[in-house]
């Protein structure tokens, strides 16, 4: 399977059949085909793209330019969060699934792409950390740090609980993923906390 290289801010593939996350490539060489994933369900299907090259390509975002290599095992599917996602052979998605943001609830989930037997490389906006995790032990992740796992899929957990959270869209507040060993947990930094509307301070 062909592998990426990753140098000067880009992950660098050579022509062949790949998952690209969305606009990408960033540059191609030679003629690209740039096409959405088909199929009944396909809960990544918003953020991927099947991308078919003639020559290599550059793949990087702007905003994210902190670039990870992950390598699936044979025996054990590698999730990645699907909007994470810069590039990876598409002969190494295994699937798709969505994971509940709120538990209970289906009005929000976030897409996880799920590999085997090949590699993916996330574009994230800070380093990203590896936790492992022994049996029986447990690590609460915020919901926009995860970045990939193996293992079991997390549970989705708050403190406090209403039925509005599980109705609006804005989503309940002090939310968290928690994850349960055996596994292994890569997650970035999370983003800064901004203040509420009613105690913003005014600024002339």
């Amino acid at each position: 399977m062909s592998e990426a290289t990753i140098e000067n801010g880009c992950a660098r593939v050579a022509g062949g059949e790949w998952l690209m996350g969305l606009s990408q490539p960033a540059a191609v060489r030679g003629a690209v085909q740039v096409k959405g994933l088909r199929g009944l369900f396909v809960p990544d299907r918003a953020c991927v793209r099947a991308v078919t090259a003639a020559a290599d390509c550059w793949c990087a975002v702007q905003e994210r330019p902190f670039l990870t290599r992950f390598d699936a095992l044979p025996d054990e599917p590698l999730a990645l969060v699907s909007g994470k996602l810069l590039v990876a052979p598409l002969a190494a998605r295994k699937g798709a699934r969505s994971v509940k943001l709120v538990p209970f609830s289906f009005s929000r989930s976030m897409p996880v792409t799920e590999f085997q037997k090949g590699w993916a490389v996330s574009a994230t906006r800070s380093r990203v950390a590896r936790v492992a995790l022994e049996d029986g032990e447990t690590l609460a992740v915020r919901p926009d740090a995860v970045v990939a796992w193996t293992g079991k899929d997390p549970s989705g957990f708050c403190p406090k609980l209403s039925l509005l959270d599980m109705l609006l869209p804005r989503g309940p507040q002090n939310l968290t993923y928690t994850f349960h060993g055996p596994s292994t947990v890569w997650f970035e930094g999370a983003a800064s906390a901004r203040p509420r509307r009613r105690g913003a301070q005014r600024i002339w």
